[in-house]
């Protein structure tokens, strides 16, 4: 590993500062303050009915423009690809850009394994509950089971109608045959067993991955932040059983569950430690590799961070005066927003640190819009690369237009929102779509929402079903999840073109991504006319400076300006 560095680093108000001897102190480029001050400017911008009206408009004429030229050019568009020698969807890479590591199986898979667990190694020790040490087969006499009772309606873990706008049971299918025993045993990564089901299960998977060279995925694994030991015990997991795939890297999810901690670790005091136990072994690390070796492989697989939890639960709302982190001591949850601003800090800070020593760095790319108050979206519009779900988004045409024009991925899984949130055929991705968003097809759960060992090609094709998608659409949404991706850039290079970066046809390898020519050229001409139009529009609204005689004028502000670095 490399040698240790002689960087410092404290906290600061939930945020930390690396003292660096060559650029000196490192800092967020943002404070908790403008943080606040920009997203209150933000919500008065998407509110005003005016701009909602234009941003109505330019979405329908971005629609509009986009069936003209399929009806143009739908025909080339088929011609283009026929001559196109090998490549096909098939064979085109795409990217599972939002998937969760403890329901990455198909629930056949899942009870195959238990089954055969249960007839091969029944005897053996599997976890310690109460004092009380049980064998497996003891774990399905209490639950009064055999391995003859098992059956996938047994193992209840697929999504059903009970589950609409109810994010507590969607958790409790976690939960196989209904038993938090059960998923301790076979989902996770920290128990008696130090994981090794779940890293069989997740073998079988990888192998998959492999064998299908051109499916990846990014899956989520979760650090709680009830103490900086976390860190290392799943490094350690990673490493003592060889977890690693060509095709899969790894992203870091944060559940938004401080309250619940607080209350029941002791030595979590306030937000402020919270934070701290999430990223402090990060700089540790960063610091000095040597220090956890393990965590050092470990972190070279990891691409980003993720926020998760129910959106649809009540929150107190912060616009302006918000608490420092370490004055953050109450029992009470903090907003999404405040969650937003201290994850993205803390990671623009790591960011810097690891930059400078030379070491991967990480996107943030948190949940935000499958459910809750458009305030969530906004605070994401600030700080993040990329998000997952978006789906509310349908209600704000002034956000849908500002996610247009900064090009924000979005990581969309209508069939996991469909048996949650919104039905199939009222989701956005569609709409999004035809309008030009950055949009990507993700299955989110496979274990609660899909069927067969392929639950991305399960979503591809539900989606050329329901919106009558054309082989280019598709290749399209595929290409898109390479971009949005956090694999390195020499395998992106490799995966659909070396000069995959520069806009417009230049960035566009038909002989990779089968995504024809004309219509990589129509989205980039379309999307420049459309900021030349924003910046004309917005330059009118420039408020002028004031002078004695011509007091200023009380016009909007552009929608631009007021927005920090941060965004």
């Amino acid at each position: 590993p490399p040698a240790a560095s002689e960087h410092l680093f404290h906290r600061e108000d939930g945020v930390f500062v690396v003292d660096s001897p060559t650029l000196g102190p490192l800092r967020a480029d943002v404070t908790l303050v403008d943080f606040y001050n920009d997203l209150r400017k933000v919500m008065k911008f998407i509110g005003r009915a005016s701009v909602n009206s234009f941003a109505t408009k330019r979405l329908m004429l971005l629609e509009a423009r986009f069936k003209m030229y399929l009806l143009l050019n739908d025909d080339k568009e088929v011609l283009t690809q026929k001559l196109n020698p090998h490549r096909d969807f098939y064979n085109v890479r795409k990217v599972d850009t939002h998937i969760h590591h403890s329901a990455s199986m198909h629930q056949k898979h899942l009870l195959r394994f238990i089954k055969k667990k249960l007839r091969v190694e029944g005897g053996r020790t599997v976890i310690n509950r109460d004092g009380k040490e049980l064998t497996l087969e003891g774990v399905f006499s209490s639950l009064k089971m055999t391995a003859y009772d098992l059956s996938l309606d047994m193992l209840d873990v697929h999504a059903d109608n009970s589950m609409k706008h109810r994010f507590d049971r969607f958790n409790l299918k976690y939960n196989p045959c209904g038993s938090s025993r059960l998923r301790e045993v076979f989902l996770k990564t920290d128990n008696y067993m130090k994981g090794e089901y779940l890293a069989q299960l997740t073998k079988e998977l990888l192998k998959d991955f492999t064998e299908n060279k051109y499916q990846m995925a990014e899956m989520r694994v979760s650090i709680y932040g009830r103490s900086k030991e976390e860190w290392s015990k799943l490094a350690r997991w990673f490493h003592d059983h060889k977890i690693y795939c060509d095709n899969v890297r790894w992203v870091i999810q944060v559940p938004r569950l401080y309250h619940i901690h607080r209350s029941n670790v002791k030595d979590l005091d306030s937000f402020a430690t919270f934070m701290e136990n999430i990223f402090e072994p990060l700089l540790k690390v960063t610091k000095d590799p040597s220090s956890d070796l393990p965590l050092y492989l470990f972190l070279q697989q990891v691409v980003a961070f993720d926020s998760v939890d129910d959106e649809s639960m009540s929150e107190r709302k912060i616009w302006k005066d918000a608490p420092r982190a370490e004055e953050w001591t109450s029992g009470y949850n903090p907003p999404y927003s405040y969650y937003m601003y201290h994850m993205w800090a803390n990671i623009n800070v790591l960011n810097k640190f690891r930059r400078e020593r030379g070491f991967r760095t990480y996107s943030f790319r948190p949940h935000s819009g499958e459910a809750g108050d458009l305030d969530h979206l906004a605070a994401a519009f600030l700080c993040v690369e990329s998000i997952c779900h978006g789906i509310t988004m349908k209600r704000s045409p002034a956000l849908q237009y500002l996610f247009y024009l900064e090009q924000i991925g979005l990581a969309m899984s209508p069939m996991s929102n469909n048996a949650l949130f919104l039905r199939y055929d009222k989701n956005p991705f569609d709409v999004f779509f035809k309008r030009g968003l950055n949009v990507s097809l993700s299955t989110d759960d496979p274990l609660q929402f899909h069927f067969t060992k392929e639950p991305l090609i399960e979503e591809y094709g539900m989606a050329k079903q329901i919106w009558k998608y054309s082989t280019a659409d598709l290749c399209e949404i595929a290409r898109n999840s390479v971009l949005q991706s956090g694999f390195e850039d020499s395998v992106k290079a490799h995966w659909i073109g070396a000069d995959y970066l520069q806009q417009g046809t230049h960035g566009n390898n038909i002989g990779r991504t089968n995504v024809p020519d004309i219509r990589v050229k129509f989205r980039h001409d379309t999307f420049m006319d459309e900021r030349r139009v924003f910046r004309e529009c917005a330059s009118r609204y420039t408020r002028p400076p004031a002078t004695a005689t011509s007091p200023t004028m009380h016009a909007p502000p552009p929608p631009a300006a007021p927005l920090s670095p941060i965004a």
